[in-house]
């Protein structure tokens, strides 16, 4: 793709919004990786992801569309086979890669058959959640389904069982709680790029991955070089396994006093987020690439049959 190599540059459409949990959230990565493309020299519109989709692009004719939605229907597949049947060359992973990592469980699963360190979940209704432990605590309850720890429980020992919000879906995913230090690896391409240790003083939660100070980011991480050399192979392995494509983040767990033993993998992002405080582009800084490099990358790394 011409970039910014002085040819005529893709017209590029930053599809963001939609309807998910995560909407206000892909608002702000979308205008972030707007204004990027921009300064890369690309000319760019912003659309606001609805029902009428389809009609949107047709009417504006991208040359490739950046994916900046987060969430279901736009990290889960959905919004990737649309881009398939207009032919419209995208970012970020395709149809069954976005559609698997986008499930927790089937995402075990892989990492699993791929020989990669897992915890132990199961899959629990909500009434068999609130009705009593399905697993020995401490644990955490999730949605199986969703992304940037909407909607995240963790069960201590001697609780009683928790009482979900509304907005949980019927099912949810029940993991083994792991302590200790939260890290995470960006993958670009064939490439791990580094390891983050991110510093919170709870969960990392919704709030925390996204309200300014809310969480601390140390990059690259300050943790053994045998724990680094090993996140950026499970990542990159991870990566490889869902069938990723262009940028992804694997986040793991790790309880220091158990060393390599104590390193687990949680989920594979295949939709990162691209705000002011998101992982990725910091990750992408410390090998070299500033947000218009990096949102220009993905452009150029677009197409169809991802």
């Amino acid at each position: 793709m011409a970039g910014m190599s002085g040819k005529t540059s893709p017209r590029v459409a930053v599809l963001m919004g939609g309807f998910s949990a995560e909407r206000e959230v892909s608002l702000v990565s979308g205008a972030a990786c707007a204004r990027a493309l921009r300064a890369a020299g690309y000319m760019v519109s912003e659309v606001d992801c609805g029902p009428d989709l389809p009609a949107q692009l047709t009417a504006l004719r991208p040359d490739v569309c950046f994916n900046a939605l987060h969430g279901r229907w736009g990290e889960d597949g959905c919004v990737q086979g649309i881009l398939e049947w207009l032919k419209i060359p995208y970012t970020h992973s395709g149809v069954m890669a976005s559609a698997i990592a986008m499930d927790k469980q089937r995402s075990k699963d892989v990492y699993r058959a791929a020989g990669l360190p897992v915890v132990d979940s199961v899959i629990a209704t909500r009434a068999a959640v609130e009705a009593g432990h399905v697993m020995a605590a401490p644990y955490v309850v999730k949605p199986n389904n969703e992304g940037s720890s909407v909607g995240v429980y963790i069960v201590r020992e001697g609780s009683n069982a928790p009482r979900l919000a509304a907005s949980m879906p019927p099912e949810v995913m029940v993991e083994a709680y792991v302590p200790g230090r939260e890290l995470t690896t960006t993958v670009m391409g064939d490439r791990s790029l580094c390891v983050t240790d991110i510093v919170t003083d709870g969960w990392y939660d919704f709030d925390a991955k996204y309200k300014p100070g809310g969480s601390r980011h140390v990059v690259p991480a300050l943790v053994p070089d045998e724990i680094t050399a090993a996140c950026l192979d499970y990542a990159l392995r991870a990566h490889q396994a869902l069938g990723c494509r262009g940028v992804s983040r694997t986040d793991f767990r790790w309880d220091e006093d158990k060393g390599l033993a104590g390193l687990f993998l949680l989920e594979t992002n295949t939709q990162p987020g691209m705000t002011p405080t998101s992982l990725v582009p910091e990750q992408a800084a410390i090998v070299g690439f500033d947000f218009p490099q990096l949102c220009d990358w993905m452009v150029r790394d677009a197409s169809c049959n991802r």
